[in-house]
Parts: structure tokens; C-alpha cells; sequence
């Protein structure tokens, strides 16, 4: 019997990288996942080879910053399943990036907007039908730049920091409930979101991140997948308000991305991240 077998699972940015491996294993084990994200074709594609592996699986095209494609979100999950057992928040993007002097505000928002309203409103949707069954689990993307500083990512920076200390308080507050509440703090990992959208050189990134950790691998959206299935499993039964850090030793120690003496001071200049599947 797979470690999912009976549940649901609402996964989001489910069209590519961690997610579409997420929905893929949590499939494999035996769990329903409705996927959502702003990929039509990526996620149509995903929730076929999902299906195709294990249990049924649909596709939901959502803006997770969005209250309303949220809602429906969850609300397409009890239609078509019945249920909600496993939340996962993992859509995002890289959004602002640069000097702080050359962040637009509005770069601001929307990467505060994807990356942690998005989560809130996974959480604020999920407890509902998860308190009425008497338990769940809700897992969320964070990552390791929500634990310590990256010179040029500050928008994500704050946005990542708020997932891992909205975790907290949350599992704090639905433990009544048996909802258990964590997130994943990825390193470096081979997906889209690194960039290059739809030419995204999968080798060339692999390469690049063997030597981005002190171990030697290159991290894996499979990898991700995997702490994901452990936490939203009853392996992790007794483990909440806790963030999984899963990134090759990266922050056991000092690693620095600030610019040093003779480097050329980054100029202030917009640049936004959008969608991984987007240029």
C-alpha cells in the first residue's frame, strides 16, 4: 500500500519542476492530487503522466495570488474527491530582482503576492474541509534564502522568511485540530525556476550546481518531491511547525553572495522573474 493511498492532495506551481514531481510520487503512492498552476499545457500534461502512474488526477489552472482561483482551488478537490488531505504550497517565482534601489514596488508586491499571500491563502482555504475530517497536513516551499541573506533577491529573501515563520504560527494554532502545518527549505535545485523559461538547459544547470553545496550532487526536484511525500505522510505524524532544510549542507556554513572589494557594485535597474514557463 503506498504511503498516500485513499488521500488528496491539492499541489500548486504543479506544471514543472518540484511540483510536477510532487504530484507525480504523491500519484504513485496513492493519493487523488488535483494540480493547479498558470501553465494549462504543463499542468494538463502533469495530471495525465500523474494519472497515468497511479491514482486519478486533474488539472486546475490558478493564480494562488488570487483569493478567488485559490478557493476554487480547494473547492474543485471536494468535487471531485470528496476531500482534502494534503495541501501543498509550492508555486513561486523569482520576482524583483537586483539593488533595492531598483526594485519597482509593484515587482515588489507581486513576488510578496505569489510567494507568501499565495501561501497564506492555501493555508486559510485548507482548514476548513481538513478540520471537518478531523486532521491534515499542509506542506509549503520555502527555501533557504528565507534563512539567511542573498544579495539581489531581496523580495524573495522577505517573501521566503514569511513562509518559514507563517508555518510556525500557524501549526501553533491548528495543532487542536490535527492539522499538522510545514514547510521545505530547498538549496540550489535543477528546475525552470533557475532560469531561461522555456529553454531552460537542464545539463547546464546540473553542472552549475554539483559545486553550489558542499555536496557534490546536483539538487533535484525529485528530491524536493521526497521530503515533500515525508512530511504530508503519517511518517511525520508527530511533526509540525518545523521547516526541512534540503540543501546539500549549503547552510551549514558561511557561504556569502555580497559583492566584494574590487566587484562591480550591482547598478540599480528593474528585472522581474516571472513563471518558470514563461521567457
Amino acid at each position: 500500500m503506498g504511503q498516500l493511498e485513499g488521500k488528496v492532495a491539492v499541489i500548486t506551481g504543479a506544471a514543472s519542476g518540484m511540483g510536477r514531481s510532487a504530484a507525480i510520487l504523491f500519484a504513485r503512492e496513492g493519493a487523488h492530487v488535483v494540480l493547479a498552476d498558470l501553465n494549462t499545457v504543463g499542468g494538463e500534461e502533469t495530471a495525465a503522466e500523474a494519472s497515468a502512474s497511479g491514482a486519478g488526477c486533474v488539472f486546475q489552472r490558478a493564480d494562488v495570488a488570487s483569493e478567488p482561483d485559490v478557493k476554487a482551488l480547494i473547492g474543485r478537490a471536494l468535487a471531485e474527491f470528496g476531500r482534502l488531505d494534503i495541501t501543498f504550497n509550492n508555486a513561486g517565482i523569482g520576482g524583483a530582482l537586483g539593488s533595492l534601489e531598483g526594485i519597482e514596488v509593484e515587482d515588489w508586491d507581486r513576488t510578496l503576492a505569489v510567494c507568501l499571500r499565495g501561501v497564506f491563502l492555501g493555508m486559510k482555504h485548507s482548514i476548513a474541509p481538513m478540520r471537518a475530517q478531523g486532521g491534515g497536513a499542509i506542506v509549503s516551499t520555502a527555501s533557504i534564502a528565507g534563512l539567511g541573506g542573498y544579495a539581489n533577491l531581496h523580495a524573495y529573501c522577505a517573501a521566503k522568511a514569511g513562509v518559514v515563520n507563517l508555518t510556525r504560527s500557524a501549526a501553533l494554532e491548528l495543532a487542536i485540530d490535527k492539522i499538522r502545518v510545514n514547510s521545505i527549505a530547498p538549496g540550489g535545485v535543477s528546475t525552470p525556476i533557475l532560469g531561461g523559461g522555456a529553454r531552460f538547459n537542464k545539463e547546464a544547470a546540473d553542472a552549475a550546481l554539483v559545486n553550489a553545496q558542499p555536496l557534490p550532487l546536483a539538487g533535484q526536484p525529485e528530491d524536493i518531491a521526497a521530503a515533500a511525500l515525508f512530511l504530508a505522510s503519517d511518517a511525520a505524524r508527530f511533526i509540525t511547525g518545523h521547516c526541512l532544510v534540503v540543501d546539500g549542507a549549503a547552510t551549514a556554513g558561511a557561504i556569502s553572495t555580497a559583492p566584494r572589494a574590487g566587484q562591480e557594485r550591482a547598478r540599480p535597474q528593474r528585472s522581474f522573474a516571472g513563471p518558470s514557463f514563461e521567457l
